[in-house]
């Protein structure tokens, strides 16, 4: 099961060092961004889609465009392709969700181009670099669900955990499960 929020990276890919990643040169609102993006995946006859960030959520289960920018930026974009096959690609090099989700845009675009040049089986060997790969063991690291490094401060950890139950307490209209989850990864994270 893949999860909208937290975000669920996808096994087997790397991520960027929080002191590697750049600004953009993308000039693109979040909410332009993720649309242009759910208008391709429509056209390429995508179906199952998930965003997966650690933006909140709105009730339909897409990332508000106007949230506060999380301690981790990536993003990783899930869908089953027309032949049902599950796809996903994922971005965390940029400094922002908003730069991350428009990359993925842009390279799924791209990779449309290819379609639209009638080179068919070209696409289908293109986007067999993007299968999902088999889950692993299913246990996320703590700093995963919390969304910052694994290095991260003590003060850190403490301010991303508050601002995640602000948002997902149950008590506020968040989830008991995803809550779990998150008091799960700050004690793991405070015992370490």
């Amino acid at each position: 099961m893949i999860d909208a929020f937290p975000l669920d990276w996808p096994d087997g890919w790397p991520r960027t060092p929080a002191h590697q990643r750049k600004a953009a040169p993308y000039q693109v609102t979040f909410a332009r961004a993720r649309d242009e993006l759910l208008n391709e995946l429509r056209v390429g006859g995508c179906r199952n889609v998930i965003i997966s960030s650690n933006l909140a959520l709105r009730r339909d289960g897409m990332p508000y465009a106007d949230c506060r920018e999380p301690g981790d930026p990536g993003i990783a974009v899930y869908w089953d392709d027309r032949k049902g096959n599950p796809k996903v690609i994922a971005n965390d090099c940029w400094r922002t969700v908003r730069e991350n989700l428009r990359a993925v845009g842009l390279a799924y675009a791209s990779l449309r181009q290819i379609e639209r040049t009638g080179s068919t089986a070209l696409l289908d060997r293109a986007f067999s670099g993007f299968a999902r790969l088999p889950a692993g063991d299913g246990i996320r690291k703590w700093w995963e669900v919390l969304g910052v490094d694994p290095d991260a401060s003590k003060d850190t950890i403490l301010a991303t955990y508050r601002e995640l139950a602000t948002v997902h307490h149950p008590d506020r209209g968040g989830d008991a499960t995803v809550m779990a989850r998150i008091n799960q990864a700050y004690h793991e994270a405070v015992s370490a």
